[in-house]
């Protein structure tokens, strides 16, 4: 395994399939495996683990101890807090109506994905449109609209089905809008639509 010393002497591992350009910050202890391109200008936090056949787009921002599963790409635009989950074969947009003969690069939209969010597989989200901290987003679904904090959403376009603990388990909240996660026993409650963690 060969260790690559670059990004303002930090180390991290690249395999020697990937290719990173000029003008990445990479941090200590990130991964970056097959077949994988970061493109120029990028930011990635520590720890972070990049799978097999990833597009990172230029100027996209991902927190510490962000997992890249195969096959995703990441357009201009978005960035990622610490402890995103991004599944396998995922993929973020940045433009609303593209064409091929127009350029639009001009009109790159923002997306944000909150700290501790879940991606499932094949899911796409629409750029424009952020995802809260710890939101799940089901597997294969389209996101079409901002999703909460905490909030669990399904399908084609994605509804909220439900809310989830940071460690990934629906929430049940009781007729006082108080719920607790089962593996961490971390207390959390419902208010005019919100969840936060007590």
């Amino acid at each position: 395994m060969n260790t690559d010393i670059k990004s303002q002497n930090k180390d991290y591992f690249k395999h020697e399939t990937a290719i990173v350009d000029e003008g990445c910050f990479i941090g200590v202890g990130t991964k970056i495996w097959h077949f994988s391109h970061i493109m120029s200008n990028c930011k990635m936090g520590e720890n972070c683990n990049i799978g097999q056949n990833v597009v990172i787009s230029p100027e996209v921002v991902l927190g510490n101890n962000v997992k890249v599963q195969n096959n995703v790409s990441i357009y201009t635009g978005v960035t990622c807090g610490d402890d995103v989950f991004l599944g396998p074969s995922m993929v973020f947009t940045n433009i609303v109506n593209p064409r091929s003969a127009i350029c639009r690069r001009e009109q790159y939209e923002k997306t944000h994905v909150g700290k501790g969010a879940t991606i499932g597989a094949n899911a796409t989200i629409i750029c424009g449109h952020n995802i809260g901290e710890y939101a799940f987003i089901g597997a294969g679904a389209v996101v079409t609209k901002e999703v909460p904090n905490y909030a669990l959403v399904v399908g084609n376009p994605a509804r909220q089905t439900g809310w989830m603990s940071e460690y990934g388990h629906r929430l049940h909240f009781n007729n006082d809008g108080f719920a607790v996660c089962p593996e961490s026993q971390q207390r959390y409650r419902l208010e005019n639509g919100n969840v936060t963690r007590l």
